[in-house]
Protein backbone atom coordinates (compact mmCIF):
# COMPACT_ATOMS: atom_id res chain seq x y z
CA UNK A 1 0.00 0.00 0.00
CA UNK A 2 2.77 2.07 -0.37
CA UNK A 3 1.85 5.71 -1.98
CA UNK A 4 4.51 6.16 -4.66
CA UNK A 5 3.63 2.66 -6.15
CA UNK A 6 0.12 3.14 -6.16
CA UNK A 7 0.24 6.58 -7.57
CA UNK A 8 2.52 5.69 -10.24
CA UNK A 9 0.47 1.95 -11.29
CA UNK A 10 -2.99 4.54 -11.31
CA UNK A 11 -1.35 6.86 -13.24
CA UNK A 12 0.11 4.46 -15.91
CA UNK A 13 -3.01 2.50 -15.99
CA UNK A 14 -5.54 5.83 -16.81
CA UNK A 15 -2.66 6.81 -19.59
CA UNK A 16 -2.42 3.84 -21.33
CA UNK A 17 -6.46 3.66 -21.41
CA UNK A 18 -5.92 6.91 -23.44
CA UNK A 19 -7.13 9.11 -20.13
CA UNK A 20 -6.00 12.75 -20.89
CA UNK A 21 -2.49 12.60 -19.07
CA UNK A 22 -2.88 15.94 -17.12
CA UNK A 23 -6.26 14.10 -15.55
CA UNK A 24 -4.34 11.13 -15.25
CA UNK A 25 -1.58 13.06 -13.50
CA UNK A 26 -4.17 14.75 -11.18
CA UNK A 27 -6.30 12.39 -9.87
CA UNK A 28 -3.61 9.48 -8.97
CA UNK A 29 -1.37 12.36 -7.04
CA UNK A 30 -4.97 13.08 -5.21
CA UNK A 31 -5.08 9.20 -4.63
CA UNK A 32 -1.66 8.48 -3.64
CA UNK A 33 -1.82 11.44 -0.98
CA UNK A 34 -5.12 10.35 0.75
CA UNK A 35 -3.95 6.74 0.45
CA UNK A 36 -0.62 7.71 2.27
CA UNK A 37 -2.31 9.18 5.50
CA UNK A 38 -3.22 13.02 4.13
CA UNK A 39 -6.77 14.42 4.65
CA UNK A 40 -8.38 15.38 0.70
CA UNK A 41 -7.40 19.10 1.69
CA UNK A 42 -4.18 18.49 2.14
CA UNK A 43 -3.41 16.32 -0.69
CA UNK A 44 -5.04 18.94 -2.91
CA UNK A 45 -3.41 21.92 -1.20
CA UNK A 46 -0.08 20.10 -1.77
CA UNK A 47 -0.85 19.07 -5.68
CA UNK A 48 -1.74 22.91 -6.13
CA UNK A 49 1.42 24.10 -4.09
CA UNK A 50 3.59 22.16 -7.02
CA UNK A 51 1.85 23.57 -10.14
CA UNK A 52 4.33 26.46 -9.74
CA UNK A 53 7.05 24.31 -10.39
CA UNK A 54 6.43 23.67 -13.51
CA UNK A 55 5.35 26.65 -14.80
CA UNK A 56 8.68 27.84 -16.09
CA UNK A 57 8.74 25.14 -18.50
CA UNK A 58 5.31 25.31 -20.24
CA UNK A 59 5.80 29.09 -20.73
CA UNK A 60 9.16 28.04 -22.40
CA UNK A 61 7.45 25.48 -24.34
CA UNK A 62 4.38 28.36 -25.05
CA UNK A 63 7.15 30.68 -26.52
CA UNK A 64 9.06 27.80 -28.37
CA UNK A 65 5.87 26.58 -29.95
CA UNK A 66 5.68 30.91 -31.24
CA UNK A 67 9.27 30.93 -32.41
CA UNK A 68 8.53 27.32 -34.17
CA UNK A 69 5.79 28.99 -36.08
CA UNK A 70 7.48 32.35 -36.91
CA UNK A 71 10.13 30.57 -38.04
CA UNK A 72 7.77 28.20 -40.48
CA UNK A 73 6.84 31.54 -41.93
CA UNK A 74 9.77 32.63 -42.49
CA UNK A 75 10.42 29.76 -45.84
CA UNK A 76 13.77 28.52 -44.28
CA UNK A 77 12.54 25.45 -42.82
CA UNK A 78 10.54 24.75 -46.43
CA UNK A 79 13.72 25.60 -47.90
CA UNK A 80 15.03 22.60 -45.97
CA UNK A 81 12.54 20.01 -46.27
CA UNK A 82 12.67 20.82 -50.09
CA UNK A 83 16.09 19.90 -50.39
CA UNK A 84 15.61 16.69 -48.88
CA UNK A 85 12.52 15.87 -51.32
CA UNK A 86 14.45 16.53 -53.97
CA UNK A 87 17.24 13.82 -52.89
CA UNK A 88 14.13 11.66 -52.37
CA UNK A 89 12.09 12.55 -55.83
CA UNK A 90 12.30 9.66 -58.59
CA UNK A 91 14.75 7.63 -56.87
CA UNK A 92 13.06 3.98 -57.36
CA UNK A 93 15.96 2.77 -56.21
CA UNK A 94 15.33 0.92 -53.00
CA UNK A 95 18.65 1.20 -51.60
CA UNK A 96 19.18 4.83 -51.83
CA UNK A 97 15.84 5.53 -50.26
CA UNK A 98 17.15 3.26 -47.41
CA UNK A 99 20.64 5.06 -47.12
CA UNK A 100 18.91 8.51 -47.30
CA UNK A 101 16.62 7.36 -44.46
CA UNK A 102 19.94 6.54 -42.57
CA UNK A 103 21.40 9.84 -43.53
CA UNK A 104 17.89 11.49 -41.98
CA UNK A 105 18.58 9.19 -38.71
CA UNK A 106 21.90 10.08 -38.21
CA UNK A 107 21.81 13.44 -38.72
CA UNK A 108 18.88 13.49 -36.21
CA UNK A 109 21.02 12.09 -33.66
CA UNK A 110 23.79 13.99 -34.13
CA UNK A 111 21.95 17.42 -33.07
CA UNK A 112 19.55 15.64 -30.44
CA UNK A 113 23.02 14.46 -28.74
CA UNK A 114 24.54 18.04 -29.34
CA UNK A 115 21.46 19.71 -27.58
CA UNK A 116 22.58 17.99 -24.54
CA UNK A 117 26.37 18.57 -24.21
CA UNK A 118 28.18 20.78 -27.05
CA UNK A 119 25.21 23.28 -27.42
CA UNK A 120 23.04 22.88 -24.66
CA UNK A 121 19.91 23.71 -25.41
CA UNK A 122 18.17 20.67 -24.28
CA UNK A 123 14.59 20.38 -25.70
CA UNK A 124 14.47 23.96 -26.92
CA UNK A 125 15.55 22.77 -30.74
CA UNK A 126 12.33 20.24 -31.24
CA UNK A 127 9.65 22.50 -31.50
CA UNK A 128 11.48 24.70 -34.05
CA UNK A 129 13.12 21.72 -36.13
CA UNK A 130 11.09 18.93 -36.07
CA UNK A 131 6.95 20.28 -36.87
CA UNK A 132 8.74 21.60 -40.50
CA UNK A 133 10.12 18.21 -41.28
CA UNK A 134 7.52 15.83 -40.60
CA UNK A 135 6.70 16.54 -44.53
CA UNK A 136 9.82 15.06 -44.86
CA UNK A 137 9.07 12.01 -42.80
CA UNK A 138 5.73 11.25 -44.47
CA UNK A 139 7.43 11.10 -47.79
CA UNK A 140 9.99 8.91 -46.85
CA UNK A 141 7.40 6.92 -44.91
CA UNK A 142 9.32 6.69 -41.66
CA UNK A 143 7.36 5.52 -38.59
CA UNK A 144 7.23 8.49 -35.96
CA UNK A 145 7.89 5.60 -33.18
CA UNK A 146 11.25 5.33 -34.32
CA UNK A 147 11.49 8.70 -34.50
CA UNK A 148 10.57 9.26 -30.96
CA UNK A 149 13.18 6.51 -29.99
CA UNK A 150 15.96 8.48 -31.53
CA UNK A 151 15.06 11.79 -30.07
CA UNK A 152 14.66 9.96 -27.02
CA UNK A 153 18.01 8.67 -27.11
CA UNK A 154 19.97 11.62 -27.71
CA UNK A 155 17.80 13.38 -24.88
CA UNK A 156 19.00 10.69 -22.16
CA UNK A 157 22.08 8.85 -23.39
CA UNK A 158 24.79 12.07 -23.58
CA UNK A 159 24.30 13.27 -20.18
CA UNK A 160 24.39 9.39 -18.67
CA UNK A 161 28.09 8.96 -20.08
CA UNK A 162 29.12 12.44 -21.14
CA UNK A 163 30.51 15.08 -18.66
CA UNK A 164 29.97 18.08 -20.37
CA UNK A 165 27.29 20.26 -20.59
CA UNK A 166 24.13 18.53 -19.31
CA UNK A 167 26.14 15.56 -18.82
CA UNK A 168 28.58 17.73 -16.60
CA UNK A 169 25.34 18.82 -14.25
CA UNK A 170 23.92 14.98 -14.01
CA UNK A 171 27.63 13.04 -13.79
CA UNK A 172 29.59 15.73 -11.66
CA UNK A 173 27.47 18.19 -10.27
CA UNK A 174 24.28 15.83 -9.23
CA UNK A 175 25.42 12.37 -9.49
CA UNK A 176 28.63 12.43 -7.61
CA UNK A 177 28.11 15.20 -5.30
CA UNK A 178 25.51 13.28 -3.60
CA UNK A 179 27.44 10.23 -3.64
CA UNK A 180 30.32 11.98 -1.79
CA UNK A 181 27.48 14.03 0.77
CA UNK A 182 26.62 10.00 1.54
CA UNK A 183 29.68 8.43 2.31
CA UNK A 184 30.86 7.07 -1.12
CA UNK A 185 34.00 9.58 -0.70
CA UNK A 186 36.47 7.33 -2.56
CA UNK A 187 34.90 7.75 -5.93
CA UNK A 188 36.35 10.23 -8.26
CA UNK A 189 34.60 12.00 -11.54
CA UNK A 190 36.79 9.93 -14.04
CA UNK A 191 34.92 7.20 -12.67
CA UNK A 192 31.91 8.11 -12.86
CA UNK A 193 31.09 8.00 -16.38
CA UNK A 194 33.15 4.85 -16.88
CA UNK A 195 30.73 3.17 -13.98
CA UNK A 196 27.61 4.10 -16.36
CA UNK A 197 29.28 2.78 -19.93
CA UNK A 198 26.79 -0.41 -19.37
CA UNK A 199 23.68 1.13 -19.14
CA UNK A 200 24.68 3.63 -21.64
CA UNK A 201 25.12 0.65 -23.76
CA UNK A 202 21.82 -0.43 -22.72
CA UNK A 203 20.58 2.35 -24.46
CA UNK A 204 22.42 1.91 -28.06
CA UNK A 205 21.16 -1.86 -27.97
CA UNK A 206 17.77 -0.25 -27.33
CA UNK A 207 18.23 2.62 -29.93
CA UNK A 208 19.62 -0.55 -32.70
CA UNK A 209 16.56 -2.75 -31.71
CA UNK A 210 14.05 -0.02 -32.72
CA UNK A 211 15.66 1.39 -35.98
CA UNK A 212 16.61 -1.94 -37.24
CA UNK A 213 13.85 -4.37 -36.06
CA UNK A 214 10.75 -2.90 -34.51
CA UNK A 215 10.01 0.41 -36.81
CA UNK A 216 11.70 -0.43 -39.76
CA UNK A 217 8.82 -0.98 -41.51
CA UNK A 218 7.46 1.93 -43.66
CA UNK A 219 4.39 3.89 -42.28
CA UNK A 220 1.96 5.64 -44.08
CA UNK A 221 0.75 9.17 -42.53
CA UNK A 222 -2.04 11.67 -43.90
CA UNK A 223 -0.97 14.75 -45.86
CA UNK A 224 -1.85 17.84 -43.60
CA UNK A 225 -1.25 21.86 -44.48
CA UNK A 226 2.11 21.27 -42.15
CA UNK A 227 3.32 17.92 -43.40
CA UNK A 228 2.68 18.98 -47.65
CA UNK A 229 5.82 19.95 -48.66
CA UNK A 230 6.09 21.96 -52.55
CA UNK A 231 9.09 20.73 -54.16
CA UNK A 232 9.68 24.20 -56.00
CA UNK A 233 10.80 27.01 -54.09
CA UNK A 234 9.05 29.72 -55.67
CA UNK A 235 7.81 31.06 -53.04
CA UNK A 236 10.59 31.40 -50.45
CA UNK A 237 11.95 34.98 -49.71
CA UNK A 238 15.70 34.99 -49.57
CA UNK A 239 15.68 38.37 -47.10
CA UNK A 240 13.21 36.26 -44.90
CA UNK A 241 16.11 33.33 -44.97
CA UNK A 242 18.46 35.51 -43.67
CA UNK A 243 15.86 37.56 -41.03
CA UNK A 244 15.10 33.85 -39.89
CA UNK A 245 19.25 32.71 -39.48
CA UNK A 246 19.75 35.76 -37.47
CA UNK A 247 16.73 34.65 -35.39
CA UNK A 248 17.64 31.87 -34.67
CA UNK A 249 21.53 32.67 -34.05
CA UNK A 250 19.78 35.29 -31.56
CA UNK A 251 17.76 32.89 -29.75
CA UNK A 252 20.22 30.61 -29.19
CA UNK A 253 22.94 33.09 -28.07
CA UNK A 254 20.23 34.93 -25.58
CA UNK A 255 18.95 31.62 -24.51
CA UNK A 256 22.89 30.35 -23.49
CA UNK A 257 23.54 33.78 -22.08
CA UNK A 258 20.46 34.34 -19.59
CA UNK A 259 19.93 30.91 -18.99
CA UNK A 260 16.34 30.63 -20.24
CA UNK A 261 14.04 29.43 -23.12
CA UNK A 262 11.25 32.18 -22.55
CA UNK A 263 14.30 34.81 -22.62
CA UNK A 264 15.67 32.97 -25.64
CA UNK A 265 12.87 32.47 -27.80
CA UNK A 266 11.48 36.11 -26.96
CA UNK A 267 14.49 37.94 -28.18
CA UNK A 268 14.13 35.50 -31.48
CA UNK A 269 10.69 36.39 -32.54
CA UNK A 270 11.50 40.12 -31.55
CA UNK A 271 14.19 39.62 -34.88
CA UNK A 272 11.76 38.36 -36.94
CA UNK A 273 8.85 40.58 -36.02
CA UNK A 274 11.24 43.80 -36.93
CA UNK A 275 13.02 41.96 -39.93
CA UNK A 276 9.92 42.04 -41.70
CA UNK A 277 8.60 38.26 -41.79
CA UNK A 278 6.04 38.82 -39.51
CA UNK A 279 3.80 41.79 -39.78
CA UNK A 280 3.09 43.89 -36.30
CA UNK A 281 -0.83 42.79 -36.77
CA UNK A 282 -0.06 39.04 -37.19
CA UNK A 283 1.95 38.44 -34.25
CA UNK A 284 -1.08 37.74 -31.83
CA UNK A 285 -2.36 35.46 -34.51
CA UNK A 286 0.89 33.58 -34.65
CA UNK A 287 1.91 33.54 -30.63
CA UNK A 288 -2.33 31.91 -30.59
CA UNK A 289 -0.94 29.39 -33.23
CA UNK A 290 1.94 28.38 -31.54
CA UNK A 291 0.41 28.30 -27.88
CA UNK A 292 -2.27 25.75 -29.37
CA UNK A 293 0.69 23.53 -30.42
CA UNK A 294 2.27 23.17 -27.26
CA UNK A 295 -0.95 23.98 -25.14
CA UNK A 296 -1.62 20.36 -23.94
CA UNK A 297 2.63 19.51 -23.30
CA UNK A 298 2.42 22.84 -20.98
CA UNK A 299 -0.25 21.45 -19.17
CA UNK A 300 1.45 18.13 -18.55
CA UNK A 301 4.83 19.73 -16.96
CA UNK A 302 2.43 22.10 -14.96
CA UNK A 303 0.50 18.67 -13.46
CA UNK A 304 3.31 16.62 -13.33
CA UNK A 305 5.23 19.15 -11.36
CA UNK A 306 2.03 19.35 -8.50
CA UNK A 307 2.34 15.30 -9.09
CA UNK A 308 6.06 15.34 -7.65
CA UNK A 309 5.33 17.32 -4.77
CA UNK A 310 2.74 15.17 -3.83
CA UNK A 311 4.95 12.35 -4.39
CA UNK A 312 7.70 13.86 -1.95
CA UNK A 313 5.35 15.22 0.73
CA UNK A 314 3.89 11.62 1.25
CA UNK A 315 7.18 10.19 2.43
CA UNK A 316 6.03 7.10 0.31
CA UNK A 317 9.66 7.06 -1.49
CA UNK A 318 11.66 6.60 2.05
CA UNK A 319 9.72 4.17 3.36
CA UNK A 320 9.52 2.02 -0.01
CA UNK A 321 13.24 1.71 0.48
CA UNK A 322 13.14 0.95 3.95
CA UNK A 323 10.61 -1.67 3.03
CA UNK A 324 13.24 -3.11 -0.07
CA UNK A 325 16.24 -3.03 2.71
CA UNK A 326 14.12 -5.21 5.01
CA UNK A 327 12.47 -7.92 2.66
CA UNK A 328 15.83 -9.01 0.51
CA UNK A 329 17.93 -10.42 3.16
CA UNK A 330 21.37 -11.09 2.01
CA UNK A 331 19.96 -12.02 -1.92
CA UNK A 332 22.76 -9.40 -4.10
CA UNK A 333 21.55 -10.18 -7.03
CA UNK A 334 17.54 -9.38 -5.81
CA UNK A 335 18.69 -6.13 -4.16
CA UNK A 336 20.01 -4.97 -7.23
CA UNK A 337 17.28 -5.48 -9.77
CA UNK A 338 14.94 -4.39 -6.78
CA UNK A 339 16.68 -1.04 -6.68
CA UNK A 340 16.71 -0.75 -10.25
CA UNK A 341 12.90 -1.13 -10.37
CA UNK A 342 11.84 1.27 -7.21
CA UNK A 343 13.91 3.73 -9.40
CA UNK A 344 12.10 3.36 -12.26
CA UNK A 345 9.04 3.63 -9.93
CA UNK A 346 9.99 6.84 -7.91
CA UNK A 347 11.48 8.61 -11.63
CA UNK A 348 8.61 7.56 -13.38
CA UNK A 349 6.35 9.53 -10.79
CA UNK A 350 8.78 12.71 -10.21
CA UNK A 351 9.28 13.01 -14.16
CA UNK A 352 13.01 14.17 -14.15
CA UNK A 353 16.44 11.78 -13.13
CA UNK A 354 18.06 14.70 -12.26
CA UNK A 355 15.52 15.82 -9.23
CA UNK A 356 15.51 11.93 -8.36
CA UNK A 357 19.19 11.14 -7.72
CA UNK A 358 19.12 13.69 -4.34
CA UNK A 359 16.55 11.45 -3.35
CA UNK A 360 17.88 8.16 -4.52
CA UNK A 361 21.54 8.42 -3.32
CA UNK A 362 20.24 9.34 0.55
CA UNK A 363 19.11 5.25 0.73
CA UNK A 364 20.74 3.92 -1.96
CA UNK A 365 24.51 4.39 -1.05
CA UNK A 366 24.22 2.93 2.50
CA UNK A 367 22.03 0.19 1.40
CA UNK A 368 24.35 -0.81 -1.52
CA UNK A 369 27.22 -0.74 0.71
CA UNK A 370 25.81 -3.14 2.98
CA UNK A 371 24.99 -5.33 0.48
CA UNK A 372 28.71 -5.54 -0.21
CA UNK A 373 28.65 -3.96 -3.96
CA UNK A 374 31.91 -1.86 -5.03
CA UNK A 375 31.95 1.86 -5.45
CA UNK A 376 31.81 1.56 -9.45
CA UNK A 377 28.85 -0.44 -8.83
CA UNK A 378 27.05 1.48 -6.69
CA UNK A 379 27.64 4.43 -8.74
CA UNK A 380 25.98 2.32 -11.78
CA UNK A 381 22.93 1.22 -9.32
CA UNK A 382 22.19 4.74 -8.24
CA UNK A 383 22.82 6.84 -11.68
CA UNK A 384 20.37 4.08 -13.47
CA UNK A 385 18.19 3.92 -11.01
CA UNK A 386 17.74 7.23 -11.60
CA UNK A 387 17.98 7.34 -15.42
CA UNK A 388 15.43 5.05 -15.74
CA UNK A 389 12.25 6.69 -15.50
CA UNK A 390 13.30 9.47 -17.85
CA UNK A 391 12.68 7.46 -20.76
CA UNK A 392 9.24 5.90 -20.16
CA UNK A 393 7.65 8.61 -18.05
CA UNK A 394 4.55 10.30 -19.52
CA UNK A 395 5.74 13.47 -17.63
CA UNK A 396 9.24 13.23 -18.35
CA UNK A 397 10.55 16.14 -20.80
CA UNK A 398 12.42 13.63 -22.57
CA UNK A 399 9.03 11.89 -23.81
CA UNK A 400 7.28 15.34 -24.01
CA UNK A 401 10.08 17.05 -25.48
CA UNK A 402 9.74 14.19 -28.76
CA UNK A 403 5.57 14.53 -28.83
CA UNK A 404 5.50 18.06 -28.72
CA UNK A 405 7.30 18.00 -32.63
CA UNK A 406 5.79 14.89 -33.53
CA UNK A 407 2.37 15.88 -32.89
CA UNK A 408 2.24 19.22 -34.17
CA UNK A 409 0.10 17.78 -36.82
CA UNK A 410 -2.09 15.76 -34.57
CA UNK A 411 -1.11 12.25 -35.86
CA UNK A 412 1.29 11.24 -33.42
CA UNK A 413 -0.26 10.03 -29.56
CA UNK A 414 1.94 10.62 -25.88
CA UNK A 415 1.24 7.25 -24.73
CA UNK A 416 1.21 4.94 -27.10
CA UNK A 417 3.54 6.80 -29.72
CA UNK A 418 6.49 8.06 -27.60
CA UNK A 419 6.29 6.78 -23.96
CA UNK A 420 5.04 2.94 -24.60
CA UNK A 421 8.02 2.59 -27.62
CA UNK A 422 10.73 4.42 -25.68
CA UNK A 423 9.98 2.68 -22.19
CA UNK A 424 10.15 -1.23 -23.99
CA UNK A 425 13.57 -0.24 -26.06
CA UNK A 426 14.96 1.90 -22.92
CA UNK A 427 13.81 1.11 -19.78
CA UNK A 428 14.17 -2.93 -20.23
CA UNK A 429 17.39 -2.78 -21.68
CA UNK A 430 18.74 0.00 -19.05
CA UNK A 431 17.70 -2.52 -16.06
CA UNK A 432 19.43 -5.52 -17.88
CA UNK A 433 22.18 -3.95 -18.54
CA UNK A 434 21.99 -1.47 -15.11
CA UNK A 435 22.05 -4.91 -13.28
CA UNK A 436 24.74 -6.80 -15.25
CA UNK A 437 27.21 -3.45 -13.97
CA UNK A 438 26.12 -3.97 -10.76
CA UNK A 439 27.15 -7.21 -10.57
CA UNK A 440 30.52 -6.98 -12.64
CA UNK A 441 31.78 -3.74 -11.44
Amino acid sequence: MNPVVISVCIMLLLALMRVNVVVALTFSAIVGGVVSGMSLTDAVSAFEGGLGGGATIALSYAMLGTFAVAISKSGVTDLLAQSVIKRIHGKENAASATGLKYVVLIALILVTVSSQNIVPVHIAFIPILIPPLLGVFAKMKLDRRLIACVLTFGLVTPYMILPVGFGGIFLNNILLKNLHDNGLESITAAQVPMAMVLPAIGMITGLLAAVFFSYRKPRQYQETELTHVDPEPTHINKKNIYVALIGIVMALAVQLTSGSMIIGALAGFMVFTFGGVIAWKETQDVFTKGVHMMAMIGFIMIAAAGFAAVMKQTGGVESLVEALSTSIGDNKPLAALLMLIVGLLVTMGIGSSFSTIPILATIYVPLALAFGFSPMATVALVGTAAALGDAGSPASDSTLGPTSGLNADGQHEHIWETVVPTFIHYNIPLIIFGWIAAMVL
